[in-house]
């Protein structure tokens, strides 16, 4: 192995060394932790229904424990929360059995209602997960629940007399009853230059006009969410939802936890250890509403670990929850999950001793890096892309909903020579979203790089040479090495498309409000598969997908998606997803870049950690040698 800190640190800036230090210093009155690590970038939340990305991930699967759990090793489901399940026949009822000794953190028992309610709760049509879909597609009346019953249903009417009028739980005075009719006025008229924000905005404006006549206890009664703006004689309400006894999801007694799905669904048991689908405790939700309820004071967890303290832009500090269930096996009492942004920072940082492990090394020094002990490389179900604003119109100068242009941009870009002379870590160019490996698999494919065409399909487009199209802006967020690699292809689209480029950069949190709000021309995207089906992937741009975000919408696409859910043979599933593909990758709503190779670099003394195509790392199945960490020490005061 390589002396550590000694023949990287010219690789990196001195002022990020000085970076390095300073945050050495910020915490010198607390006690340091027993493990330490990068996280990335601050945490938005670490509430499982209200975030999507990996940095919440690791904090959020620390903190909470689903029905299973991964193999650190193969990614398998091990019993968890659950300790068996069983399955129908027909492949469509699955009955979990959980274990007696779960607890929560404040010592109450862990039991099926905490995950029925946590499971509604994320169908929730005003919690807003981006995750909801990992059951609406799946889940019988997941979907009704989400975005609304239809007539003859039976629903339940919440009244407008909540605890916490902007909460929606706990819920106000639920009535049951029969949904007869819905008295909706003229759909809203959209005006072509009408952004997705302001359409969707006057949509739930015309929805809250909608008034609900429904047959409670034999006798109708109206009912609307905004009486006045409908102007119709009814009784105010906040929502009017599908009876919660007509979706798929039962606790049927405190130990068993029922789940019904539309059809066979092969990943299904693999979707209970991702983390949008753990279990948060109702008393604590519903006394401090969100965020209260995750703060440190507040949050009750019944995972591996409970938050001692969090500073923002600093780090988070979790301790061992004596109560997990595990907890024996459990041998990190303290890690730090500390907020570093630059990929240069941190891996000074872990050169210099102050963190146990550290991901995504900037990549100038991959070349240096791979051949240490303590480097992890693995090719993942990741990939990199690019999404492109098709709401953005040609006579506003930016052409994006033109799909000779996304064609252009897309064979413009030298992918081979962006993973090969830029990011050096064993990336693969790509020319499919669903990342090659996936067993029975055969991704469709996008057109590869060539500049001449690339240079006809803008001409044919009607801007030869680029002319007629403004300045074309990427975003990206700022961490690791997305904005080298957007310059890199901003040189692409110049030098062989004459296409004029910019660039922003923002902050994780910024960023993805930025791209939800489709508040971009070209974003730079990330997506790991959550469980290994092309599914996890194609799903995400379905018209109305809360992970779309491109204003992308294509009706043949979503009966695919819609008939590869139905499809009990499992080739003719893998077919069904290919032609869907096709039309992605032809339509290019999004452009495929690189699959990525997941990098870790691990201190040797740090046992547990194994590399894995979904990048999954549980702090739980760790442990430190002490004696190797000791020798480890000694050798580095040594150099």
């Amino acid at each position: 192995m390589a002396p550590a800190g000694r023949t990287l640190f010219p690789y990196t800036a001195l002022g990020l060394l000085a970076a390095a230090i300073a945050w050495s210093t910020s915490f010198s009155t607390v006690a340091p932790a027993d493990f330490s690590f990068i996280n990335g970038t601050e945490v938005e939340s670490v509430d499982p229904a209200r975030v999507t990305g990996s940095p919440e991930g690791r904090i959020i699967t620390a903190l909470f424990e689903g029905l299973y759990r991964p193999d650190p090793k193969t990614l398998q489901p091990l019993p968890a929360m659950a300790l068996r399940h069983e399955v129908s026949a027909d492949n469509r009822v699955y009955t979990f059995h959980l274990r007696k000794d779960a607890k929560w953190s404040d010592g109450t028992p862990v039991m099926a209602h905490d995950f029925a309610w946590s499971w509604l709760r994320l169908l929730h049509p005003e919690t807003g997960s981006q995750y909801a879909f990992l059951l609406t597609e799946c889940v019988v009346n997941a979907a009704k629940y989400q975005h609304g019953p239809e007539v003859g249903d039976s629903v339940q009417v919440e009244l407008d007399d909540r605890k916490m009028p902007l909460e929606p739980h706990p819920q106000g005075t639920l009535l049951a009853g029969k949904l007869m009719t819905i008295s909706k006025p003229a759909k809203p008229v959209f005006q072509p230059q009408d952004s997705e924000t302001k359409q969707q905005r006057l949509t739930e404006e015309w929805e809250s006009k909608w008034v609900y006549t429904v047959e409670i206890n034999g006798m109708p009664r109206q009912f609307c969410k905004e009486p006045k703006l409908a102007q119709a004689e009814s009784e105010r309400c906040l929502q009017v939802l599908l009876n919660v006894n007509e979706v798929g999801i039962k606790a049927l007694d405190d130990q068993r936890f029922q789940v019904t799905l539309i059809s066979p669904t092969p990943y299904f048991v693999y979707l209970a250890q991702f983390y949008p689908l753990y279990p948060v405790q109702r008393k604590c939700v519903e006394k401090y509403g969100y965020p209260g309820w995750i703060k440190k004071e507040h949050i009750v967890t019944n995972g591996a670990y409970q938050m001692e303290f969090r500073k923002v832009r600093d780090r988070i500090r979790l301790k061992k929850n004596p109560l997990y269930w595990d907890a024996a096996n459990v041998k990190i009492d303290v890690a730090d999950a500390l907020a570093v942004e630059s990929s240069a920072t941190g891996l000074n940082m872990y050169l210099d001793g102050q963190v146990d492990w550290t991901q995504a090394p900037p990549s100038a020094v991959i070349p240096k890096l791979k051949s240490r002990d303590d480097y992890y490389g693995e090719a993942s179900l990741t990939i990199a892309f690019y999404r492109c604003n098709v709401t953005r119109k040609g006579q506003e100068g930016k052409p994006l909903d033109n799909v000779l242009v996304r064609r252009a941009l897309n064979m413009a870009i030298d992918k081979r020579a962006l993973c090969d002379n830029l990011l050096r870590a064993g990336q693969k160019p790509a020319r499919s979203f669903v990342p090659p490996g996936l067993p029975g698999y055969e991704p469709a494919l996008c057109g590869e790089y060539n500049v001449k065409r690339a240079q006809e399909l803008l001409a044919e487009a009607g801007f030869p040479g680029g002319k007629g199209i403004d300045t074309v802006e990427i975003l990206y967020n700022s961490s690791g090495d997305h904005g080298t690699m957007a310059e890199f292809i901003g040189d692409c689209w110049r030098k062989n498309l004459g296409l004029k480029v910019s660039y922003r950069s923002l902050e994780w949190g910024t960023y993805l409000s930025t791209v939800d709000k489709l508040g971009f021309d070209i974003a730079r995207g990330g997506w790991t598969g959550d469980y290994p089906d092309p599914n996890t992937f194609l799903n995400l741009f379905v018209s109305h997908g809360e992970q779309n975000q491109t204003g992308w919408k294509n009706p043949e696409y979503d009966k695919l998606i819609a008939a590869a859910a139905r499809e009990k043979d499992p080739k003719r599933r893998l077919q069904i997803f290919h032609e869907t593909e096709a039309i992605l990758m032809d339509e290019l709503p999004i452009i495929p870049i690189y699959s990525y190779v997941i990098v870790n670099m691990v201190k040797p003394y740090v046992h547990g950690f194994y590399a894995n195509a979904q990048d999954v790392h549980p702090l739980r199945e760790m442990w430190i040698d002490q004696a190797e960490r000791a020798k480890y020490l000694e050798g580095r005061r040594r150099q």
